[in-house]
């Protein structure tokens, strides 16, 4: 599934081309994604512009004067920048026209989601209940450390929990819990505000550096141009059971916690 870095990293890489660019037009060819496309989307979009593109958790929100386009790219989506008579291929569900341009949703699961809205979007269901975001100001250590209050989870399901802090997927928590020396199964209630301090560093460290990468290709990430992430290259624990430690040799363990393998090294982590 693309996590922050993949969906901030597409961001990134379609803005340039569609801010500022008036939409012409909409082409829906499979409307049931996880959920039904709006029938009169061309209606309410068609002949406005794009205002920013902008990301909330792993949601990028298109921004339009009479409302915003919320597109998800589910377990295996992607967008991409084509020219507008590219021929669409058999998992390629919506397009979004411009003048010289189409942005195109591949989603060959179709668990993604276009999405319109007119409400402010503090108050979309999918939105309101989301944490900080963990590259803000507002996520620090002091921030986690009254989060975990007196709770007993383990603190990787602590920093995964969207309504703790958005974008901390597998991968990411994974390393960042190696990095940051934090055992994965340790009770969040049994960790000192210090260590929550390093915890947040890593955190943001991992996915600014995932993002410059282009994110993590695992499955069927791709970036707008078509070209995969390569931070999977730099990853310290995850998927690398039973191999020597960077740092201290030991071969590394893997548990499930939460229903999700987790990686670490017993001896460097606590």
């Amino acid at each position: 599934m693309p996590e922050l870095p993949e969906v901030e990293t597409t961001r990134r890489g379609i803005a340039p081309h569609i801010e500022g660019q008036r939409i012409s037009g909409v082409q829906i060819r499979q409307p049931q994604l996880r959920w039904p496309i709006a029938p009169n989307l061309a209606e309410l979009v068609t002949g406005r512009t794009i205002r920013a593109v902008e990301r909330r958790a792993k949601y990028l929100l298109l921004r339009l004067s009479n409302g915003t386009l919320i597109l998800h790219l589910g377990m295996s989506g992607s967008l991409r920048i084509l020219p507008r008579d590219t021929a669409p291929g058999k998992h390629d569900h919506f397009d979004l026209l411009f003048k010289s341009c189409c942005l195109r949703l591949r989603d060959p699961r179709r668990f993604g989601a276009v999405l319109w809205t007119d409400q402010p979007l503090a108050e979309h269901p999918l939105l309101a209940h989301l944490g900080p975001e963990p590259l803000s100001d507002k996520f620090d250590g002091d921030y986690l450390h009254r989060q975990a209050g007196t709770r007993r989870v383990a603190v990787k399901n602590l920093i995964m929990d969207g309504r703790v802090v958005v974008g901390v997927g597998n991968i990411y928590a994974n390393e960042a819990l190696f990095r940051a020396g934090i055992l994965p199964t340790r009770a969040a209630n049994r960790i000192s505000a210090d260590r929550y301090a390093r915890l947040s560093e890593e955190i943001k460290a991992v996915l600014a550096a995932a993002i410059r990468q282009g994110g993590t290709t695992l499955r069927d990430f791709q970036q707008e141009d078509g070209k995969p992430g390569y931070f999977a290259q730099e990853l310290l624990v995850y998927g690398r059971t039973g191999e020597p430690c960077s740092q201290c040799g030991a071969p590394l363990k893997q548990q499930r916690i939460g229903q999700r393998s987790s990686f670490f090294c017993g001896h460097c982590q606590r």
